[in-house]
């Protein structure tokens, strides 16, 4: 079970390391399809282009509680990840899935017990030519994600940290 997180609040107690880049907060752009709205683990990288044969590969192997962050140069053409997807993210422990792009089948991936971000949703199915890259260095709507990062979403928001965010002692929040 994920703990709860408040990317607020880490923003609030973590403004330094916002203004050096060890701390990242994604754009509003990621929609959750979801049925966790909350979710965080260590990042494992997938780089595709309207091609999810190593979005399903990643997949399959151990979650073990981690994001996967999908770019996919933010096509709105064809969908990287459905309901199949959600059911085998779930399946294999991944925590959550976050794609630079689009998603079909909201339905089924809304009752996956898994996060899910994306851009927007699209019919169009994707395509399997086994193109891309795994676990390299991306960038999400212009910001940089590596393999062994941290990425934390909620209902305000997505983070990316260069180490795992603790919580501290509350103080109230910035705009208090």
């Amino acid at each position: 079970m994920q703990s709860l997180i408040s990317t607020c609040d880490f923003c609030d107690q973590h403004l330094e390391a916002i203004a050096t880049g060890l701390v990242r907060v994604l754009p509003p752009q990621f929609r959750n399809f979801g049925r966790l709205q909350s979710f965080h683990g260590q990042v494992s990288t997938v780089q595709c282009f309207e091609d999810n044969s190593l979005v399903r590969a990643a997949l399959e192997g151990a979650g073990l509680a981690r994001v996967l962050v999908v770019d996919g140069g933010g096509s709105m053409r064809h969908a990287l990840f459905g309901g199949n997807l959600a059911a085998l993210a779930a399946r294999s422990g991944w925590a959550g899935v976050v794609i630079d792009g689009c998603v079909r089948d909201v339905a089924e991936i809304a009752a996956a017990p898994v996060g899910v971000r994306a851009l927007a949703t699209m019919p169009m199915p994707p395509r399997k030519q086994g193109a891309g890259q795994r676990d390299l260095a991306v960038r999400i709507q212009g910001v940089s994600v590596r393999p062994g990062d941290w990425l934390y979403a909620d209902a305000d928001g997505m983070l990316v940290s260069a180490e795992p965010l603790h919580m501290g002692p509350r103080s109230g929040s910035a705009d208090e």
